[in-house]
């Protein structure tokens, strides 16, 4: 049995107020273009399939065309809500999609979704798991303590009738102990949201959402593959992919990966104004690409920005490294430390971590750690 594993399509995502719309459209017609070679199975879609949990209409859109082309094609689709998405959202119209075998996961009641495939081997039951929460966890079995993600994970998979003797995949979005993070993901502040690999063990292949960036966690069979488009500069070296897993008899599996070629790429550029204008430096590149200029001028480049898009139209972010910029950050490092509260000091060094602010849920378990350890509770 043939499975393509997609995840994290963000559908509306904007980047530096860059809307991807277009770009997202031209790399979903490539994958149709894949799976028309391919002629897999079925697809399995690992949540984050919107970029906010109110998708715009045009974003709507472009998620039903893909799934109805697939539907056309007679592919069979295995979707899960992630954590930019709305449960609720994805689940609506599902039981009216499966006539179409375009299957998506409830919101969470304990049970979990589950669709058994033949092939020559026999059957593979592949089950849907959407993003969970210990809290949504926590409501369906209340007798259970439950503080962890992991505890949370566990406990939804141990309440899944899973025939380990049988062949069985998992579609999932979480946070696996071991990944590797970028820069466009959702961070939980000190890593809460880790679940340890071994959660996954009664599955032959686990098929992750959530990491942007391609790579098994613990064994090769538990998988992300990653967003098909990139979609921050920590991610400019990444060459995106679709995953490609194929099913044999019990306990061998074939994984290989199918390059993805992007309508723009993502890529970051470095040296002086002078440098970065010249028509010898572009030449040879798409200047219709995204790109983040890193200018090394001493001086600022009156309307540097605006000069620059005049050769490339789609430059998102404009830097400098230079003395001044270099001194300036050692300064913000150190300067006014004392007049900050600890509660300051971690959000600067936070957003200087993540290339972002906390948002409030972290901010709010900032502060009651940062409290606890004030009042000497932590130890206790």
């Amino acid at each position: 049995m043939k499975l393509l594993h997609l995840s994290d399509l963000h559908i509306g995502k904007r980047v530096y107020e860059f809307s991807m719309l277009e770009d997202q459209r031209y790399i979903l017609d490539e994958i149709l273009g894949i799976v028309d070679q391919e002629r897999p199975d079925g697809v399995l879609l690992a949540g984050d399939i919107y970029d906010k949990t109110v998708p715009s209409g045009e974003a709507v859109q472009v998620l039903d065309g893909f799934l109805t082309s697939l539907a056309d094609r007679g592919i069979p689709v295995f979707l899960i809500s992630g954590n930019h998405d709305s449960p609720e959202r994805i689940a609506f119209g599902a039981e009216i999609m499966s006539g179409r075998r375009v299957y998506v996961s409830p919101v969470y009641d304990g049970t979990g979704r589950s669709i058994v495939m033949e092939d020559q081997y026999g059957p593979v039951t592949i089950w849907l798991l959407p993003f969970l929460k210990p809290a949504a966890v926590r409501h369906v079995f209340p007798d259970q303590e439950i503080g962890t993600y992991e505890e949370a994970v566990r406990t939804a998979v141990d309440h899944l009738d899973v025939d380990t003797g049988m062949r069985n995949v998992l579609v999932a979005h979480q946070f696996v102990t071991g990944a590797v993070r970028c820069e466009s993901e959702e961070v939980s502040v000190g890593g809460l949201d880790q679940v340890g690999v071994s959660v996954f063990a009664p599955f032959d292949y686990v098929a992750l959402g959530h990491i942007h960036g391609p790579q098994h966690v613990g064994r090769e069979t538990v998988r992300y593959c990653g967003t098909p488009l990139k979609y921050s500069f920590s991610e400019a070296s990444q060459e995106k992919s679709v995953t490609v897993v194929e099913l044999f008899e019990k306990g061998n599996i074939k994984i290989s990966q199918i390059p993805l070629k992007p309508l723009r790429d993502m890529r970051k550029l470095r040296g002086t104004y002078m440098e970065v204008a010249s028509r010898e430096f572009y030449r040879e590149m798409n200047t219709e690409d995204y790109v983040q200029i890193t200018l090394t001028d001493e001086e600022d480049i009156p309307e540097g920005i605006q000069k620059l898009r005049a050769v490339y139209p789609n430059l998102m972010r404009l830097e400098y490294d230079n003395r001044r910029t270099r001194e300036d950050r050692e300064m913000e490092a150190g300067d006014h430390e004392k007049e900050k509260t600890p509660m300051e000091l971690f959000e600067e060094f936070y957003e200087l971590q993540n290339n972002q602010p906390m948002n409030h849920e972290q901010k709010e378990l900032a502060e009651y750690m940062i409290q606890k350890i004030l009042s000497g509770e932590a130890g206790a």
